[in-house]
């Protein structure tokens, strides 16, 4: 009896992995010219809105796939379609090696690619090809818990201004998001109508909170979201979201990828200007689809290809770079492998590496990642119990991130997706000096601000000696007498702030500990930034 069930639990899982997954790419568009003569018959006016104003093209791939190649897909021996995108202009099936192979004869399928490489006629690349890294009036908030993590990235300091995320949309694409319609801590962005709409991409179901197999989705949005009187306060609480479910808790399978994009264009399509991701893709529960580190090139993995559109329409997409860094895999995931997206490591509360972090690797050749670095060792969030709590992962540094870019984006409007995340590249800190671990460092998005702002350098200054012990030196021209002077330290955190009245004088620093410390000063319209290194006594 036991060999029987042996052999019948055998024949089962051979019969489960009988049925396989490919992406099958179309011809053409046959509507695609009179869709493009009509664009809001395919676009939300605030799309439109978006790309005209970002100087971004609608073309082909704004036009859906023709639905009737879809239809005739459905009716094909043996194939199930689950997902569509149309930037790729393809569609994700399930069915039988010998019933996708068949669908090469159809006149408008102009290629097949498998998800299990071997498949293949010619492989998708040329390397052989991710588990869920499951992780002017001023505002005077009290953080509470979350003080660090909001203080770490500056963006307190945008908040004291009212660039809370005001007027910016984000679309969180996650694995579930139970119980944000009925959550005290969401109570805030319920009030305020900012939770516009949602989707679950896995069960074709419009009740987005009905699916309770993670809650990972609801940790996620408390990062950026989150309002709990004194106690928790996200770092977009004012921001708008969409809130889209694309990953299968109680799986990994490819398709989770085609959800993936299916919802990135849906979100295009509404005209969103932000996407946060906190998944990432390496290995499968079919290991004949695994991908391997030299996959994460940045163009090979189907949602890495999409991550890359996204940003090509306008989204500014922010992704977790991973959890893997103290694995044999260690580099980032797919899609924070795209050089086109900010991909955000973690590092603890005192701004150190957390062994976890995924790292940069090999395969992202002429570019680093990850990009930058927020907290997300023991960062703190909201649960579905409405409870703080503790978590670990690059899930959540990702989106205290960027929550933040949110806020420092409605404080400089005018700037693009690319300009934005170079200013928030350029103000971390150790933009001169990137590595793998740190990426370009922990960003200080008061300084990504003043740097949209277009406020020059100040030259002819000097300060002394470096390293210090006591006295710091600031000497100044003429015209910058009563300059203020901030000193930042390695988690971007304010710890001394002064006035300078005269040409050449000294702040005293023996207050501060040992180690490497920020100088900014600024003028009416200027600023500048100095490193120096407070030594012991």
């Amino acid at each position: 009896m036991i060999r029987k069930i042996t052999m019948l639990l055998l024949l089962l899982f051979t019969i489960s992995y009988a049925q396989e997954d490919a992406w099958v790419h179309l011809t053409d568009k046959p509507n695609e010219a009179a869709a493009l003569a009509d664009p809001i018959s395919i676009l939300t006016q605030k799309a439109i809105d978006r790309k005209q104003n970002h100087g971004i093209a609608i073309d082909g791939r704004d036009v859906p796939v023709h639905e009737a190649y879809i239809s005739d897909l459905k009716t094909q021996t043996g194939i199930t379609v689950l997902a569509k995108s149309k930037w790729l202009n393809a569609v994700h099936v399930r069915g039988s090696e010998v019933d996708i192979s068949a669908l090469s004869s159809l006149p408008y399928v102009e290629t097949i690619d498998f998800a299990n490489n071997s498949l293949d006629v010619s492989s998708r690349s040329s390397h052989s090809q991710v588990n869920s890294d499951i992780e002017d009036e001023t505002v005077d908030f009290t953080y509470g818990n979350t003080q660090n993590q909001v203080e770490m990235i500056n963006a307190d300091n945008l908040h004291v201004d009212d660039f809370t995320g005001e007027g910016i949309t984000i679309a969180v694409m996650d694995s579930g998001f139970p119980n944000v319609n009925t959550m005290a801590a969401f109570q805030r962005l319920r009030d305020n109508g900012d939770i516009l709409g949602g989707y679950d991409f896995v069960t074709r179901n419009a009740d987005v909170y009905a699916n309770t197999a993670s809650s990972h989705g609801t940790r996620v949005l408390s990062t950026m979201a989150g309002f709990i009187q004194d106690q928790f306060v996200g770092t977009a609480p004012d921001a708008s979201y969409y809130l889209f479910l694309t990953e299968d808790a109680t799986s990994e399978n490819p398709v989770e990828e085609s959800y993936w994009v299916e919802a990135a264009e849906r979100a295009d399509s509404l005209g969103v200007d932000m996407i946060n991701t906190s998944l990432g893709y390496r290995v499968f529960d079919n290991s004949n689809y695994d991908y391997t580190p030299a996959d994460m090139d940045g163009e090979t993995t189907y949602i890495t290809k999409g991550a890359s559109i996204a940003a090509e329409k306008g989204i500014l997409v922010v992704v977790s770079a991973g959890n893997s860094g103290a694995t044999a895999w260690q580099t980032v995931g797919a899609p924070a492998d795209s050089p086109d997206v900010l991909s955000v490591g973690g590092v603890d509360e005192n701004g150190d590496y957390v062994s976890f972090s995924s790292q940069g690797g090999a395969a992202q050749i002429g570019y680093q990642k990850p990009d930058v670095v927020a907290r997300g060792g023991l960062a703190f969030v909201v649960d579905e119990n409405n409870a703080i709590v503790q978590n670990n992962g690059t899930s959540f540094s990702a989106p205290i991130l960027c929550g933040g870019i949110a806020s420092l984006w409605q404080a400089i409007p005018d700037a693009t997706p690319t300009e934005v995340m170079d200013f928030v590249r350029q103000s971390a800190s150790q933009f001169t000096m990137p590595n793998d671990m740190l990426g370009f460092g922990i960003p200080d998005l008061a300084l990504a601000r003043s740097l949209g702002l277009g406020e020059t350098s100040i030259e002819n200054i000097n300060i002394y000696p470096n390293p210090v012990k006591d006295n710091l030196y600031v000497e100044l021209p003429t015209q910058l007498v009563h300059s203020e002077v901030i000193i930042y330290n390695q988690l971007g955190q304010k710890v001394l702030q002064t006035v300078l009245n005269t040409n050449s004088e000294a702040i005293n620093v023996e207050s501060l500990e040992a180690g490497f410390y920020v100088l900014k000063l600024s003028s009416e319209t200027n600023f500048r930034t100095f490193k120096f290194v407070r030594c012991s006594n």
